[in-house]
């Protein structure tokens, strides 16, 4: 039976759903202490006391407590203008905190209650400070400084690409169209808050804790904060619920979780309550573009211009830099020949939350930007938004776009045309017309994607033969809530003949699991994935010369088929042989090539003219993953990344008061999530082109849906409000956003 391609249900939604999920807040150890963060409550401000002679009963530590740690280390290499800026980032806070959630102590107490009650008794007094909050103005004269050793508040400059051709070509070009766009800030706002528990038993260090990437937390807290063999420290994730990237980092509150462990000979626990989370999770997007497009009279793309203001928050968080640089660097142009493409990102320091990677990390920016160039373009020089993407999207492959990315495959224009159709857009003009008649406006967006899936390079996988007739799958990559737990074993079923419960998956344990690279960038089918396949090629391999000894052949008269290993008339399973001889593999598989998962999305709204009211009436796409593992986990990826595109592009917003620096949507009263009334059916079809780039064929679909929706959804907006003389609007298109833009043009 083939595995690979069932829509099989996740196995381990079982648990969750009766609930016997693990999560790090089920979980007590006993003589367990209980953590509390005091935060500061002012975006920039000294610190020039901590009382804490008001607090009994409880341990609290401050900076001067742990000035021999190391510092939080930024671990994203940027090939910058000049060398970055990186200031040090401790703990807690010393001397000055610069952003509102700022940690300044670390309490630690019995109880979480008394826990609590005594931070309350932590008196500090501060001399506020002037704050900037906004990028842009913060790498303007005579903005408030952060950092004594960054005095204009300029991080980094980022440059790629050839800026001398970009020129040349917009000199030349038939049509320019430019656009001043802004990239929300969003709050994550994942299920589970963070947590963890941290003991220091017999000079180990061992993090229980709701994080993924464990191995490069293992690896930072290891040598640039205790300074020990990274065998001395252990970081183990149980269930996590929701990550998006921004439990991938090292965060101050693992590192005094630890550091107070061995301090008072005692675990201790600290779970984040949601308040928390908004001032001091990592936080994502938050830039501001100019950008140029430059196209021939025929409608052909000439040149990319994008220059960029990144907004990197109070501190270097650990992929905050990739986020404008990189990561957008791989996507820039997404599926579309352009012969000439140019960047230029500078990144200023805020008194915000850090910023760090989120879903997709600077790809779905690179799309979003793109994608209204060209509907701008469409809308201005009198082409239709179809044929004028049909005309530039890639045909001949490999194809090396102008920043060196090299897209090896895809089915691009035949994407759109199986779009219109699934979309029914010949139908649009009356379904237009019926809204009118009810005195709404409605518009149709269509917009293309393309992901660059790979994350950080290379991946290891092992297969270990238990007993008992369990095989277990131990992956460096990691699941919080992708569903590894199905997949991996429909691939090891599908390629060692076994049926899919014989294997029992391990994942996000620095102990059980040799070195792995974690989760991020939609990496886990493609790079797990061929490492699991090259791990099972040689156990599948090593069983062959040990059953040609048991079965009395020569290796080269043995074949491998449904788990059974074959010579002539006589046969023995692959569990039999396990048993005889040791089948265990690990693999460590160097692989670095990127996958190009791609599609084109299209959106239908109707608008209240009269209340600016906004409703996503309609959603299509026909999106190209490669092979599928299973279908219905990866309709799943893409629903969810729909969802958090959608809301970035009509609800959600983070706002920070221009001059305090306070979050003013800092709790979910304030912050708009969407919910499922606010989305219609999301009909994705799947039809994918297999990659080279992996035995497996995948291209992996975990960020795409966030890719797509943004531009998708606002050109829908544009094209129902472009009647009445409305030209742009920012995300989030808001009901009151877009009642204001419809003001604006009416006077």
């Amino acid at each position: 039976m083939t595995f690979i391609g069932q829509s099989t249900r996740r196995v381990e939604d079982e648990r969750f759903l009766t609930g016997r999920g693990i999560f790090v807040e089920d979980v007590d150890v006993p003589g367990q202490l209980w953590a509390y963060v005091v935060r500061s409550p002012h975006a920039h401000a000294v610190t020039e006391r901590i009382d804490t002679s008001g607090v009994t009963g409880a341990s609290v530590f401050t900076y001067s407590d742990i000035a021999g740690l190391g510092l939080l280390p930024c671990a994203t290499a940027v090939a910058t203008v000049e060398p970055m800026k990186v200031p040090p980032r401790p703990a807690l806070a010393n001397g000055k905190v610069r952003h509102v959630g700022d940690p300044v102590a670390f309490v630690v107490a019995e109880s979480k209650a008394a826990a609590r009650d005594a931070a309350e008794r932590v008196v500090v007094d501060y001399r506020p400070l002037p704050s900037v909050v906004d990028a842009a103005v913060a790498l303007a004269g005579g903005a408030p400084v952060l950092w004594d050793e960054v005095p204009d508040n300029l991080s980094f400059r980022f440059q790629k690409g050839d800026s001398a051709a970009v020129q040349a070509a917009l000199a030349v070009a038939a049509h320019v169209v430019e656009l001043h766009l802004i990239n929300n800030r969003l709050i994550i706002a994942p299920t589970e808050t963070r947590a963890a528990i941290a003991r220091y038993e017999n000079e180990t260090f061992d993090l229980f804790v709701t994080a993924a990437s464990v191995h490069a937390i293992r690896d930072h807290l290891a040598t640039a904060i205790f300074k020990v063999p990274p065998e001395r420290v252990h970081v183990a994730a149980p269930d996590v619920g929701g990550g998006f990237g921004i439990k991938n980092c090292l965060y101050p509150e693992w590192v005094m979780l630890l550091w107070a462990a061995r301090h008072l000979g005692r675990p201790i626990k600290w779970v984040e309550d949601r308040a928390e989370d908004f001032v001091s999770t990592a936080q994502g997007r938050d830039n501001i573009t100019t950008a140029r497009l430059a196209l021939d009279a025929e409608g052909r793309f000439l040149a990319l211009d994008v220059s960029t203001v990144a907004n990197l928050g109070a501190y270097m968080s650990g992929g905050g830099p990739g986020s404008s640089t990189n990561a957008p660097a791989n996507a820039m142009g997404s599926g579309y020949v352009i012969p000439a493409i140019a960047m230029n990102v500078r990144a200023a320091f805020t008194n915000t939350v850090p910023i760090d990677a989120y879903r997709g990390a600077g790809k779905p920016e690179a799309n979003y930007l793109l994608e209204r160039l060209i509907d701008l373009a469409a809308r201005r020089h009198g082409f239709d938004p179809a044929d004028l993407r049909r005309r530039n999207l890639i045909a001949n492959f490999p194809y090396t776009k102008a920043l060196g990315s090299v897209v090896d495959c895809g089915r691009f224009a035949l994407g759109v045309d199986d779009a219109v159709i699934l979309a029914d857009r010949s139908g649009f003009t009356a379904r237009r017309a019926a809204s009118e008649q009810r005195g709404l406006l409605r518009g149709l967006g269509l917009c293309c994607f393309l992901e660059t899936a790979r994350g950080a390079p290379n991946e290891g996988a092992e297969i270990r033969f238990a007993g008992g007739g369990q095989v277990e799958l131990r992956v460096g990559t990691q699941s919080n809530g992708q569903g590894h737990e199905t997949t991996y074993p429909q691939i090891a079923a599908d390629l060692l003949g076994l049926p899919p419960e014989t294997f029992r998956y391990i994942q996000a344990d620095t102990f059980q699991v040799r070195a792995g690279n974690g989760h991020g960038g939609a990496r886990s089918m493609h790079m797990g994935g061929a490492a699991m396949t090259r791990a099972a090629r040689e156990v599948i391999a090593k069983g062959t010369d040990a059953a040609a000894l048991l079965l009395q052949a020569k290796p080269d008269e043995v074949r491998f088929e449904n788990g059974e290993f074959l010579a002539g008339d006589r046969a023995i399973g692959l569990l039999d042989v396990a048993r005889e001889a040791s089948l265990d593999t690990y693999v460590w598989n160097l692989l670095d090539i990127i996958t190009f998962p791609n599609g084109c999305h299209i959106a239908e709204v109707e608008i209240d003219p009269e209340t600016g009211l906004v409703t996503l009436d309609r959603y299509h796409g026909v999106d190209d993953y490669g092979t599928l593992i299973n279908p219905m986990l990866t309709l799943g990826q893409v629903h969810g990344g729909l969802a958090q595109g959608i809301g970035q592009a009509m609800l959600e917003n983070t706002v920070y008061d221009q001059h305090s620096g306070q979050l003013l949507s800092g709790s979910l009263m304030d912050y708009a999530l969407p919910k499922a009334a606010d989305l219609p059916d999301l009909n994705i079809v799947l039809s994918g082109t297999p990659t080279n780039a992996n035995p497996l064929g995948v291209k992996g679909a975990g960020q795409a849906g966030a890719m797509a929706a943004p531009q998708t959804v606002i050109c829908a907006i544009l094209d129902a409000l472009a009647p009445l003389g409305v030209t742009h609007i920012d995300m989030p298109a808001t009901s009151e956003r877009v009642w204001r833009a419809i003001q604006a043009a009416r006077k």
